[in-house]
């Protein structure tokens, strides 16, 4: 296994861990949003590993603090699309022609139930949302070689869902009305991530075969799929023989 993150110390922790539980790690620090760093995470891969079995990504960054589309800057949106959103694009572009290759791989991204837009927020729902619709389309790309690629949409206590900003946060969703009150506890009572990973071995794994295109919540003892959306039909007339709809048509049909 290749361990990648920003945080060298973190990376180099979670390699001792694993060689510690008797498997196979080696480090590489980076950010995997730049190109060059993702194509040497599948090259070293490759060299230590004989060929890239799976990918998974992780990445994800927290909006800085009372974050709205009212205060952010250019900037800071732009970061927060590049962390989640350029670094699973970076990797499966990295990622995808060697297993394409081989005619076999399996590609697991990390999205989050924020993209609901429930948490409020700007780059990291919109980077979750487009890493969603992102996988998807890689799903049906792919399909025709063997390759498969899903979300994950955890539920787990880390760094980013503890501490006192995040308690500060979610407080105020609750005050707000963002949040009901069974949701507010939930996202302060999240599971350790014990139980969110066997979803992730599960989908790069040989019992998914047939698993491809979906995006999942693993969340504690919870464990649910989000279905392909479908509109619901509201009005129908046919464009050949009819008039555009009228605003009053519209607003009927949505009263």
């Amino acid at each position: 296994m290749v361990v990648n993150g920003r945080d060298a110390v973190a990376v180099e922790a979670t390699v001792t861990a694993i060689t510690d539980a008797g498997g196979r790690a080696v480090a590489h620090a980076g950010s995997a949003a730049e190109p060059e760093v993702a194509e040497e995470l599948i090259a070293l891969c490759e060299n230590e590993f004989g060929a890239i079995d799976a990918l998974v990504n992780c990445a994800g960054t927290a909006e800085p603090p009372g974050s709205s589309i009212l205060d952010i800057t250019a900037e800071q949106f732009r970061d927060l699309i590049d962390v989640h959103l350029g670094t699973v694009f970076a990797t499966c572009r990295a990622a995808a022609p060697k297993m394409v290759a081989r005619q076999r791989g399996a590609i697991v991204n990390t999205s989050s139930f924020a993209f609901l837009g429930d948490y409020g927020g700007t780059g990291y729902p919109a980077g979750k949302g487009a890493v969603n619709g992102l996988t998807v389309a890689i799903a049906a790309e792919l399909a025709e070689h063997g390759v498969r690629a899903n979300v994950v949409c955890p539920g787990a206590r880390t760094r980013l869902s503890t501490g006192t900003q995040y308690e500060e946060q979610i407080a105020t969703l609750r005050r707000r009305g963002m949040l009901d009150e069974v949701s507010a506890q939930g996202a302060l009572d999240a599971a350790p991530p014990e139980y969110v990973a066997p979803m992730y071995a599960y989908l790069v794994s040989d019992l998914a075969a047939g698993v491809s295109g979906q995006i999942f919540i693993a969340a504690g003892g919870f464990v649910g799929r989000f279905d392909r959306p479908s509109p619901s039909l509201l009005g129908y007339r046919d464009h050949h023989d009819a008039p555009p709809w009228s605003l009053d048509d519209i607003a009927a049909m949505l009263r």
